[in-house]
């Protein structure tokens, strides 16, 4: 049997390959390079990797694949953090990151059309000479492709939402081959069931996504970056619940734990005091951040705030919030030669204060090096947890630990993930929040991929 299996795929991947051509792989790093995560699993390798041009090239390939029962799974640049693009049966893998070309801009209507290879970074650099911007910002120059996929959020989502709020339409090519187009430039629609929504954050599961149309917005006039510390995580915690409630419209508020404070200080060379601090952005005209600043600075102080400072200075609030998006790289070094997982739970704001709380005293019992970092104007934060891969003991404490976190924020009225997916890591977790709504999952699974061979074992097992 497993003879035959093999000789299946050898007939699969030939006829790829002639497909193809020079834009097929089987060549053993190749394919490694495909096959390994940031994640607790081990390496899962696909047979084969192709790099398509055009969504009928993926089209035809994922006929072909379909017609050998061979697995298909989607990928952008890797940069996803729960195992979405392990090869968990093998298969073949569609690296999409060569179809990178920016569609379609309308300045009138606030939209654009790109293909799904295209990176944040990349369409924020065409679309500087028009005035306009692309805000979700997951940290990683991720493509919008994947983005979309997972429904990628980030240091933005307090103003601008998530991937859920900013796709408007989609391309998909399903598991048999059909190419299908959901959504529309309209900014609202009631025509039939919403199959965008559907498809954003599915996981490359249900399809491969080959163009996504998505919002845009015009580029502030004037920007202002903050920093202030507190005397206690609850001061900073009601602060952001004030500011939000008062209708401040702050774009990014990031909450940094002492810990995470340290990191940064040592690798940026930063000089912030190792309190709970709030690192904040806000946008509009010169006159409306001015004051936006101002009234967060009374909030603040009310709140055992101390020393909050603001800048329009573009040179001063690129090197803040270059140290933000380097924590992850800060927290590696508090640790030489250790590597991170970064977890990822979200619960309402009201109990940020409680379950941030409980958490790190969860990390301090456990012994192991853990920083928390938090987008927290939507109540999602991060344990960044880092550790030695080559120790079974630690590895078994990060496991453990990573679980108790999510049990916390399932018990404050939260999720499992906030931003990072399910993927293979959290699909436990997928069943305790949601129940028997799972199931109705599995039969949009079974509806849209009968045959199961697209992106395998991922968000729950069939």
């Amino acid at each position: 049997m497993m003879g035959e299996v093999a000789a299946t795929t050898g007939l699969a991947l030939d006829g790829l390959r002639a497909m193809f051509g020079d834009r097929f792989s089987d060549r053993h790093a190749v394919r490694e390079h495909h096959g390994r995560a940031e994640t607790f699993f081990p390496a899962m390798l696909p047979d084969a990797v192709i790099y398509p041009h055009s969504t009928e090239e993926v089209a035809a390939a994922v006929r072909h694949c379909a017609a050998h029962q061979i697995p298909i799974i989607p990928y952008g640049v890797g940069t996803s953090l729960e195992g979405h693009f392990l090869a968990l049966h093998g298969g073949v893998c569609i690296d999409l990151s060569q179809m990178n070309h920016l569609l379609r801009v309308s300045e009138e209507d606030l939209d654009c059309t790109v293909e799904p290879g295209v990176t944040r970074k990349q369409l924020n650099e065409e679309l500087r000479h028009t005035g306009l911007f692309f805000p979700i910002d997951p940290g990683a120059d991720a493509t919008i492709g994947g983005m979309a996929a997972t429904r990628a959020s980030g240091t933005n989502a307090v103003r601008y939402g998530t991937m859920r709020q900013n796709v408007l339409g989609l391309t998909v090519v399903l598991p048999d081959g059909r190419i299908i187009h959901t959504g529309g430039r309209a900014r609202k629609s009631s025509a039939g069931y919403d199959l965008t929504g559907l498809f954003v954050g599915s996981e490359g599961t249900l399809g491969i996504i080959t163009e996504v149309t998505v919002r845009l917005y015009g580029q502030p006039e004037a920007i202002s970056s903050g920093v202030c510390e507190f005397e206690t995580l609850r001061g900073a915690v009601d602060t952001v619940i004030q500011t939000i409630q008062l209708g401040i419209p702050v774009a990014r508020i990031e909450l940094v734990d002492e810990l995470q404070i340290r990191a940064v200080n040592q690798y940026s060379g930063t000089k912030l005091a190792e309190r709970p601090t709030l690192f904040l952005e806000f946008h509009g005209t010169p006159a409306g951040v001015a004051e936006q600043s101002t009234q967060f600075g009374e909030i603040a102080a009310a709140q055992g705030g101390d020393g909050f400072r603001w800048t329009t200075n573009t040179e001063e609030r690129t090197a803040l919030w270059e140290a933000r998006h380097k924590a992850l790289y800060a927290d590696m070094a508090l640790r030489p030669g250790g590597t991170a997982i970064s977890t990822d739970v979200c619960v309402p704001i009201s109990r940020l204060c409680e379950c941030i709380t409980q958490t790190r005293a969860a990390v301090d019992a456990s012994g192991l090096i853990g920083p928390i970092v938090g987008h927290v104007g939507d109540g999602n934060f991060h344990v960044v947890l880092v550790f030695d891969p080559e120790s079974a003991d630690e590895v078994a404490k990060v496991k453990a630990l990573s679980e108790q976190i999510v049990e916390l924020a399932l018990a404050h009225g939260g999720t499992c993930t906030g931003e990072h997916g399910i993927g293979m890591g959290k699909k436990g977790y997928l069943i305790e929040e949601h129940g028997e709504a799972v199931d109705v999952m599995r039969a949009i699974k079974r509806a849209i991929d009968p045959a199961g061979i697209m992106n395998p074992g991922k968000v729950f097992d069939a």
